[in-house]
């Protein structure tokens, strides 16, 4: 059965892609092959679900995975049957998030954060940041350091901060941060992580996986949970 979507006052949504071959990670897969990248994308996207669940475990928060590529059938298969799942639907990737975050809004959330999956120094403990951060200000953005953000979080809905972007460019933090200027919203940042996105990246990805314990997060237990 379908889980259904309840949200808290915080909200948490996470950003993936189905782990297909050949679809995701491109630019990793002249380094790592197309399964290769795509497992990359299913390990990270695993490990953002478990600093999630690490989150919850202290803060009260729900959470939704918004997923491209694949289906309902293949996410559940592959992440279990506890989380809430909904297709990022059509649109380039501003249209999607702000969809996201009215969807959340009109559920009446009152903190919504979305996050990648693509930073994994983006831990609990910078989640949990982000939604303290935004007791005193509207926006909250998590800079990364190729020029985009990994995280964005607000606390009323801005559709102005995701038109006119140049997504996937490294303008776009400033482009951001120039709209919200422009429209006297107050803000705050957390701290610059990088991305995994290209070969040089891996060893960011690599120090991560090697202190993480026994690897046991990965799917097999059908339950990561959902607050």
């Amino acid at each position: 059965m379908l889980k259904s979507l309840q949200v808290n006052r915080q909200h948490l949504i996470v950003f993936t892609r189905y782990p297909e071959p050949g679809k995701t990670k491109t630019r990793l897969i002249p380094t790592l092959g197309g399964v290769g990248a795509a497992d990359l994308q299913r390990r990270m996207t695993e490990h953002t679900l478990m600093q999630v669940k690490e989150l919850q475990t202290k803060v009260r928060v729900s959470s939704e995975v918004r997923f491209v590529g694949g289906n309902l059938q293949l996410m559940q298969e592959w992440l279990g049957f506890d989380l809430v799942y909904q297709s990022q639907g059509e649109g380039d990737l501003g249209l999607r998030m702000a969809r996201s975050l009215n969807d959340a809004f009109q559920n009446h959330a009152e903190q919504v954060v979305i996050i990648g999956t693509d930073c994994p120094g983006a831990n609990s403990l910078i989640l949990a940041q982000a939604f303290a951060r935004m007791s005193s200000v509207d926006l909250v953005i998590g800079p990364a350091i190729d020029g985009g953000y990994y995280l964005i979080g607000l606390r009323r809905f801005i559709s102005e901060l995701f038109v006119n972007i140049d997504w996937g460019t490294s303008q776009v933090l400033q482009q951001t941060v120039d709209i919200a200027t422009q429209l006297n919203i107050s803000s705050m940042y957390l701290p610059i992580l990088s991305d995994v996105d290209r070969p040089e990246d891996l060893l960011i990805w690599q120090r991560v996986w090697e202190t993480l314990p026994l690897k046991s997060y990965l799917r097999g237990d059908g339950d990561f949970g959902n607050g």
